[in-house]
């Protein structure tokens, strides 16, 4: 009866499955076999595409909270022209207190671009994106990270769904008790892993090389790759890595203590603490395993609570972000990377030059924001405004960015170098003319991420130019060039270096759509930040 629920669930799920043997089987699309079945995509010109592909099985029920469960097979032919829904998550605006449309809990699945008529004896090499969003947002479905252009290229482009707030991320006794041989905590890295797991157990059908893997992300997505670096279970699944905005240090989605209190000056309140909040504010008392099964009732709007982190009114956090277990997730990044245990993984690392305005490091005035660096004010100021005359909101806006991706991004590029690990690091300044108001200090958050993917499109008051169009291609290009050989560089390209601490230098995608090494402009403020941050003076 279980299985017959699976299988019915994945059929009704927003039109994602549908079969017809006798029509499909004569039709002219692409039609490969993988490991539970059949699919049949798309072809559009010299691309292929199969979409809403399921990974692993449905998160759903008593499965909600436990690791990804076997993909469920199916005969005759899977359609997979369409995508299907992305994880749940809240609605725009989030007084609504619904999920967004088109976002469910059954939400498993991958998406894949290929160059049509690839020869499976030709072993492509394979592309996985992993989306950003705070973990509490994100969609494999957004049209500015469609892999043709990636597949227009010579790569096969991968991306994934992953589980999302608090069905991603979630902690209580009960729960740390039951199946007590299984992973706890962080669902949306053992979603992750799954999905590297079936790349490497599916891709070769498609013609992609499972032995050339590279995993990249931004933001929560760059974190993500940052976590699969020093997650053991991740070993082996991908061979090289690039981080896009995605930090380096302790202490930004980073990884909180599953039951202990008060061990991380980051996060001294426990995931299991946040756990048992959580249901309290659902009127759910007790942390025993009937306290679990109520939590497992819930329905899927309420467990996402219209995206609230914390009771309204209250300072009790009921989210917890990535969970740092001690046995799945073992250490964060930073404290793998200080003990010298670096992957053997060639990266791309870098950041935007203005992240964003507050969110981190907040402040309402320029003496607020002095006074977080306590015994180094005279440094901060002497770095960040030395006339005394720079706007606040810049400062603010630099610090920021410097403190959370910025110097992190450096660290990172250290500890592969130190270990002779080839790492390239960029600088993403490039910002639209018309756009220039909008991002006055620079380029924020994600913007380079429609240059990466070459998706370009005219909206919001925005319309593409020639020199965009060329910046995008370029940087799609430095991209493909590493998935294949570990290297950016290639024909026609400006030489990127590889980063050497010694040389200080810094590969920075320009205002005027040139890209070109630079000697670091930064260094003083960056060096001003490692030193705050390793002395513990700034959290």
């Amino acid at each position: 009866m279980r299985k017959l629920a699976i299988a019915l669930t994945v059929i009704i799920n927003f039109g994602c499955f549908a079969q017809n043997e006798s029509s499909n089987e004569k039709s002219n699309q692409p039609t490969v076999r993988i490991s539970s079945g059949l699919v049949q995509g798309l072809k559009n010109g010299d691309i292929e595409s199969f979409k809403g592909i399921p990974y692993a099985g449905a998160p759903t029920g008593e499965f909600r909270w436990r690791p990804p469960q076997p993909t469920p097979s199916w005969k005759g032919i899977r359609d997979a022209s369409k995508f299907c829904a992305d994880c749940a998550q809240a609605a725009w605006p989030r007084t609504l207190g619904t999920i967004r449309e088109n976002t469910s809990e059954d939400c498993l699945f991958l998406n894949i671009w290929k160059p049509a008529n690839a020869k499976t004896d030709r072993k492509l090499p394979v592309m996985v994106w992993i989306y950003g969003g705070g973990f509490v947002g994100g969609s494999s479905s957004d049209s500015q990270t469609s892999g043709e252009k990636f597949a227009k290229q010579g790569v096969i482009l991968v991306n994934f769904n992953y589980r999302l707030g608090r069905l991603g991320h979630f902690a209580f006794p009960a729960l740390s008790k039951e199946n007590p041989t299984e992973p706890k905590g962080s669902y949306a890295y053992m979603d992750q892993i799954a999905a590297l797991q079936w790349v490497k157990k599916n891709i070769a059908a498609f013609g992609g090389d499972p032995e050339n893997v590279t995993i990249f992300g931004e933001s929560a997505g760059g974190v993500s790759v940052q976590s699969l670096l020093t997650i053991p279970a991740a070993k082996g699944l991908f061979q090289k890595a690039i981080i896009e905005s995605g930090g380096g240090r302790d202490g930004v989605l980073t990884g909180r203590p599953i039951s202990k209190e008060d061990i991380d000056p980051h996060y001294p309140v426990s995931a299991e603490t946040i756990g048992v909040n959580f249901a309290r504010k659902h009127k759910i008392d007790g942390t025993d395993a009937k306290a679990l099964e109520k939590l497992r009732q819930l329905s899927v709007s309420d467990i996402v609570d219209g995206g609230q982190e914390a009771i309204e009114g209250s300072n009790a956090i009921i989210y917890s972000g990535p969970i740092l277990d001690g046995r799945f997730v073992t250490e964060t990044a930073e404290s793998a990377y200080n003990a010298g245990r670096v992957p053997n993984i060639p990266i791309i690392i870098g950041s935007n030059s203005a992240e964003v305005p507050a969110g981190f490091v907040n402040a309402r005035s320029r003496e607020e924001l002095e006074s977080f660096f306590g015994e180094m004010k005279d440094d901060f100021s002497k770095v960040y405004d030395a006339d005394g005359k720079t706007e606040f909101a810049k400062i603010l806006t630099q610090v920021n960015t410097d403190k959370v991706w910025a110097e992190p991004a450096r660290f990172t590029a250290r500890s592969f170098t130190s270990k002779k690990i080839p790492a390239y690091v960029y600088l993403f300044s490039y910002v639209p003319d018309a756009l220039k108001t909008r991002m006055p200090y620079g380029a924020s958050h994600a913007s380079e991420i429609p240059y990466v993917f070459n998706n370009l499109a005219d909206r919001n008051g925005f319309t593409v130019t020639e020199k965009e169009k060329k910046l995008s291609v370029m940087m799609n290009t430095y991209w493909v060039n590493f998935a294949k050989t570990g290297n950016p560089n290639g024909e026609g390209l400006p030489i990127w270096s590889a980063y050497d601490a010694a040389k200080n230098q810094v590969f920075e995608f320009k205002q005027d759509s040139s890209a070109s090494d630079i000697e670091d402009y930064r260094k003083p403020r960056l060096d001003v930040i490692e030193k705050a941050v390793t002395n513990k003076i700034i959290k």
